[in-house]
């Protein structure tokens, strides 16, 4: 399963706006780095892996490696110390490989890393990070559950006081690398009805995280459930510094700085694929970018790829000066995987037949991006925090 195809990676990325040039040589070496990893490591194998439904597990450690997960997380805690543009190049790259791998770095870093930095005890840090930032644990995030998901207020999921520890029962679901998470950093209401995080962890008796099979996105990525039947949670496992919604919500809009970042990467790798089969296919004796109806599909894709680009570094900035509100966010998360499926629907089609195969990847970018316009938020409910924030007016309910 591990051979690796004759297919040789001859990405190059579209910067027609000069975009390197706002990049430190720091960012410009990161960026390198791990888009050589991918092209050596991942793309020859990521369609099989694709194809046959696995995660390529064999990455992770090439992905710590790297220092994905966890990049904005101080050394002190085993992480790397980028600053949040640094974080979203490697986003970027890592989807350009593969929209799978991306959320496994990104639930990794974002969504368990993040709240056990952001709100948990010395102690926990010290137990947990070193150890998530190397891959020998790996995490998930329990938000999401059967009949809650874009209302996560409403989550069933609790926790009962039982004098020296508590008991956890609920479900959560369309959890990424649930079925061999070693931790999972779940969000459950208490006795109060006050939204707790919760650290539960592999072999607890009750918690269960059986797979979820027969998908046609996110293929090279595990995704599964998780069921928490009277599950003994210590008390020492309580994110200690957080209540509310505030929580779960932080750490989504980390999240979906990254997705903001990565899905313009899936977008870039489908135009650099459209673009050169467009300069080596003939018919009627010329190349097809000789035509203009696809030298219009091409030059709207560059236009787009450039206007999200400029917008990801500005929040990236934004971001580092810790003024990047949750609107903005949610503003660039849904433009760019919009800019991205736009982008994948129109290459598919200049590559014609082609373009529905394994032989590009653009098909399989296609079919991930439908999951990543759906999760960290909704296409329409970044809409909604949109219009929220522009008129005042909420209408969510």
């Amino acid at each position: 399963m591990n051979q690796k195809s004759s297919k040789t990676d001859l990405y190059q990325h579209p910067d027609y706006y000069l975009m390197d040039e706002l990049l430190s040589d720091e960012h410009k070496l990161i960026r390198n780095t791990v888009r050589d990893w991918v092209k050596k490591e991942v793309s020859p194998i990521i369609e099989d892996y694709a194809q046959k439904a696995q995660f390529p597990k064999h990455l992770i450690g090439g992905m710590a490696d790297l220092g994905v997960f966890g990049p904005t997380i101080p050394q002190d805690y085993g992480g790397a110390g980028l600053d949040y543009i640094a974080y979203g190049i490697m986003m970027q790259e890592i989807e350009r490989g593969d929209s799978g791998l991306r959320s496994t770095a990104s639930v990794q870093g974002s969504l368990v890393m993040y709240p056990i930095y952001a709100f948990g005890s010395e102690e926990q840090k010290l137990k947990y990070l070193p150890k998530l930032a190397t891959g020998e644990l790996m995490g998930c995030f329990g938000l999401t559950e059967p009949n809650h998901g874009s209302d996560p207020g409403g989550m069933e999921t609790h926790i009962q006081d039982q004098g020296d520890h508590y008991l956890l029962n609920g479900a959560k679901m369309w959890i990424s690398n649930a079925p061999f998470a070693d931790v999972a950093v779940v969000w459950a209401k208490d006795d109060t009805q006050t939204i707790r995080g919760v650290i539960v962890e592999r072999g607890m008796e009750g918690f269960s995280t059986p797979e979820t099979h027969r998908k046609w996105s996110l293929r090279a990525s595990a995704t599964g459930e998780l069921i928490f039947q009277d599950v003994k949670i210590p008390k020492e496992n309580i994110l200690p510094h957080i209540q509310g919604l505030k929580g779960p919500l932080s750490c989504l809009n980390q999240a979906r700085f990254g997705i903001a970042w990565g899905a313009l990467g899936a977008a870039m790798d489908c135009y650099d694929t459209a673009l050169k089969y467009a300069k080596e296919r003939k018919q009627f004796g010329k190349p097809l970018a000789g035509f203009q109806l696809q030298q219009k599909k091409l030059a709207e894709m560059i236009t787009e790829i450039t206007k999200a680009q400029l917008l990801v570094w500005r929040l990236g900035v934004l971001k580092n000066e810790n003024r990047a509100t949750p609107a903005q966010i949610s503003m660039a998360k849904r433009n760019s995987v919009e800019t991205a499926l736009n982008i994948a629907r129109e290459a598919r089609q200049m590559l014609g037949g082609m373009g529905i195969t394994g032989d590009f990847s653009i098909m399989r970018h296609m079919m991930n991006l439908e999951s990543v316009i759906t999760y960290e938020g909704t296409h329409d409910i970044h809409l909604l925090i949109t219009g929220l924030d522009v008129t005042g007016e909420n209408a969510f309910t």
